[in-house]
């Protein structure tokens, strides 16, 4: 029986990753940070119905002591580095604490392994926000970088430092330079989210408008579900490498929100908001993935479509309020 270890297993994207390597056999063990909110955090695992097939660890990506420790007790075949402070608007507000953990954090698990499990493969959870402000129309792994958030230029750290260990110490180290994917399990935080959520309450007669900033900002949007497979690929290839996993479609964020006011039968020009405070201090205007590399050496393809996607996100949030809201 293989073994893996994910951080960040509670986020959207570790409880689909978890899912999928326990549907392969795996034994998944997760890295959490101690909180106050212990009991709660793991209601993605919960919502997908694995939490008590998964063995959580408390460690932090801040402390290097914590991860060698784990590394040591479950000699993972695998690891998965997929924890980050990974809210682009709140890395502003936190530079600090996203270079720590979204930067130098990679550092630690790197250094963790390489002393505990040189010969674990290890996966980095890149960014597509590392291209920033955009050098090529569609941006593929040889596009150049320019970050353009604290965030997005901690995961460059992050994704650099991941290259310079396969290339120093021979590591088999892979990044997953990640478009936009969303799923019902994304934070509310998160636009896709905030704008299914808020279309659930508009139609539950909870809520009469919703908020939002930049709508004509351009992202390729995926499915989370399809895009953890992409991770687990790259760690089943002989040698390592980086690919940048995305559809190749771009949407706005109104045509993204029309999708989901249609599918609810609302009539989004009476209810859609622009409000300038939710504008960011640089935006990114566009985001196009090229996916040829990991299609043709990965075999992997995106299955489920935008449009699916937020369907299924809506009628999630609709089921969610319904459970939740009184009478």
């Amino acid at each position: 029986m293989k073994t893996a270890l994910v951080t960040g297993i509670t986020g959207q994207d570790g409880a689909y990753l978890s899912q999928l390597l326990l549907g392969k056999g795996y034994e998944v063990f997760g890295v959490i940070r101690r909180s106050s909110h212990r009991g709660v955090e793991d209601h993605r695992l919960r919502w997908l119905g694995i939490a008590d097939k998964v063995t959580l660890l408390d460690g932090d990506l801040a402390d290097l002591s914590s991860l060698v420790r784990i590394v040591k007790d479950v000699r993972p075949d695998e690891v998965y580095n997929l924890a980050a402070q990974s809210f682009v608007a709140s890395s502003w507000r936190q530079p600090i604490l996203t270079a720590n953990i979204t930067a130098v954090g990679v550092t630690n698990i790197l250094e963790a392994i390489r002393a505990e499990q040189p010969e674990a493969r290890f996966y980095q959870a890149s960014s597509s926000e590392m291209y920033g402000l955009i050098q090529e129309p569609m941006q593929s792994e040889a596009t150049p970088f320019y970050p353009r958030s604290p965030y997005a230029v901690a995961k460059l750290y992050g994704h650099w430092i991941t290259v310079n260990y396969r290339e120093s110490f021979g590591m088999h180290a892979s990044s997953g330079i990640l478009f936009n994917h969303e799923s019902p399990l994304r934070g509310v935080e998160f636009v896709t989210r905030k704008v299914t959520d808020g279309v659930a309450r508009i139609k539950l007669g909870l809520a009469g408008e919703l908020r939002l900033g930049n709508v004509d900002a351009k992202r390729d949007w995926g499915h989370a579900r399809d895009y953890v497979k992409a991770m687990w690929l790259m760690l089943q290839q002989d040698k390592p490498d980086d690919y940048v996993v995305a559809t190749g479609r771009t949407t706005t964020v109104r045509d993204m929100c029309r999708i989901a006011f249609d599918h609810a039968g609302l009539d989004m020009e009476r209810h859609l908001v622009i409000d300038p405070a939710f504008y960011r201090p640089a935006e990114v205007d566009v985001l196009l993935g090229n996916p040829a590399k990991a299609e043709q050496k990965l075999g992997w393809r995106p299955e489920t479509t935008l449009e699916q996607m937020i369907i299924e996100m809506v009628d999630a949030d609709l089921e969610r309020l319904r459970r939740t809201t009184p009478g």
